[in-house]
């Protein structure tokens, strides 16, 4: 009897591949055919991409980033100029209502990577 075995995978290329929101085998393809709704198959190399489970993780470590740069910009300008609070609102609110907008799908890409990487939620074919 003979046992196939899974070929190797790069987490980080996968990653980077996702944090560019491409397919994590090609790079090629979209990962995304809108905001944070993923392909069920990637449109350059037919790898499906339907498998993925983010759930709940891309907004939590959205939330993890942004909330520690946005409070530490907070901070720092609360203590060196003393601003009213509607100019701190100002100020960051877009900022991370921005920024946060801006991160979710490249984190969203970089976690369905690793999943792709490593052979998690059904991206593994038989091996699963």
């Amino acid at each position: 009897m003979m046992t196939a075995t899974k070929e190797e995978r790069s987490v980080s290329q996968a990653m980077l591949n996702g944090l560019r929101q491409r397919c994590p085998k090609c790079g090629t393809g979209r990962m995304f055919n809108r905001y944070i709704k993923v392909n069920h198959s990637c449109d350059n190399c037919g790898e499906e991409l339907h498998h993925q489970r983010a759930d709940d993780a891309p907004p939590y470590f959205t939330m993890l980033i942004v909330l520690h740069f946005a409070m530490s910009g907070l901070v720092a300008v609360e203590q060196i100029y003393s601003p009213a609070t509607w100019v701190q609102l100002t100020i960051w609110l877009p900022v991370c209502l921005v920024s946060a907008l801006w991160m979710l799908p490249r984190i969203k890409g970089a976690l369905i990577g690793i999943q792709w990487a490593r052979y998690m939620h059904g991206f593994g074919g038989d091996f699963t």
